[in-house]
């Protein structure tokens, strides 16, 4: 985000934890970012690194308990979400912030048509409105994005519908009301290669048309590379890496961040006479058994005494930040010296 920048949604050392049996998992563990109007900033990181927790936070809609808001602040057009009473929150959510879930078959309701769902997310919104009204706005929405004779196939349910139809229609729910900002959790990760072009291009045209801000939430460094303005990195609840996109694929500081761009498939290659696709070896610490270090340091090729204790996020080069004590090009050669021998260097 630029300097001076007044951010539509500012995130402040937020920590979601979770009371389990096993103890408190800290599965979003002080995490802070900001979107600007008009921007979209990614959420990057492998499983359980605390993305979907973060967004899910954001609106709110983690069972509690077991989960519980610890500490931290979720501020939109200044105002503090998790201060909201539910009523507010629900006035908010739909309306204001919009999101797109992972997986369309589960975010549709089986027993009533898609146009009838459409239509009761205007309504909720629009209390005054009529049903012939909120019909209408449900099909201009359909069209919107691209489904073809929307007003026929408002009246399908879900199971006639193709998984990237149905990821359409969940687009579709999220525009009705005229969003400011559209989260959008793995939103292609359902779905196959040429439908999730097409989904991302439709992203992008709505975001432009719109002036939308979008958080995306993806594993997908292809994806990040396509549609973000800014990327930030997760690793174990924590953001060890912003940058703008460019940036970060060009010169990525941090290990895990340099692991994550060397597993990355080769463009053009085939399955023969290519090398071995890297791997980060070992395995995220649980979160329940977070310690106060770097949570990087029992896969990293640099750790040492120094990574005992816990590195803060640190500007390096003007937005571009990084959370490491060894934070250098030493890291993509401590990188190549474990893959050539197969193990740790």
């Amino acid at each position: 985000m630029a300097e001076g920048e007044k951010a539509l949604l500012e995130v402040r050392d937020l920590r979601t934890h979770f009371d389990t049996d096993a103890g408190t998992a800290r599965a979003v563990d002080g995490i802070s970012f900001a979107i600007a109007p008009g921007e979209c900033v990614a959420l990057v990181g492998e499983s359980g690194c605390g993305k979907s927790v973060s967004s899910m936070s954001v609106m709110r809609l983690l069972p509690s308990p077991p989960a519980r808001v610890a500490s931290g602040q979720i501020l939109f057009e200044g105002r503090d979400l998790l201060g909201l009473s539910n009523a507010e929150m629900c006035a908010v959510r739909g309306k204001d912030i919009a999101m797109i879930f992972q997986e369309p078959q589960s975010a549709l309701n089986p027993v009533f048509t898609i146009g009838d769902q459409v239509a009761e997310a205007y309504q909720i919104h629009h209390a005054g409105s009529r049903p012939r009204e909120a019909w209408e706005k449900a099909v201009a929405a359909l069209r919107s994005v691209g489904i073809p004779d929307p007003e026929s196939r408002a009246k399908d349910y879900p199971h006639q519908l193709s998984g990237g139809m149905k990821q359409r229609v969940c687009i579709a729910m999220a525009l009705i009301c005229s969003p400011k900002l559209i989260i959008a959790d793995e939103p292609t990760t359902a779905l196959d290669v040429t439908i999730q072009a097409q989904i991302l291009d439709l992203l992008r045209t709505l975001r432009k048309e719109h002036n939308l801000s979008l958080l995306l939430i993806t594993h997908d460094l292809g994806v990040v590379a396509e549609m973000a303005d800014r990327v930030c990195v997760m690793y174990a609840g924590k953001i060890v890496e912003t940058a703008p996109t460019r940036e970060l694929f060009a010169k990525p500081l941090h290990p895990y961040t340099q692991g994550l761009m060397r597993a990355r498939p080769e463009p053009g290659s085939s399955r023969h006479g290519r090398k071995r696709l890297a791997v980060i070896p070992g395995l995220v610490p649980a979160a329940t058994q977070f310690k106060d270090d770097c949570r990087f340091r029992t896969r990293c090729p640099l750790a040492d005494e120094k990574c005992g204790s816990e590195p803060a996020l640190q500007a390096y080069d003007g937005e571009h930040c990084a959370a490491c004590w060894h934070t250098s090009a030493a890291g993509v050669q401590a990188w190549d010296a474990r893959d050539a021998k197969g193990g740790p260097a």
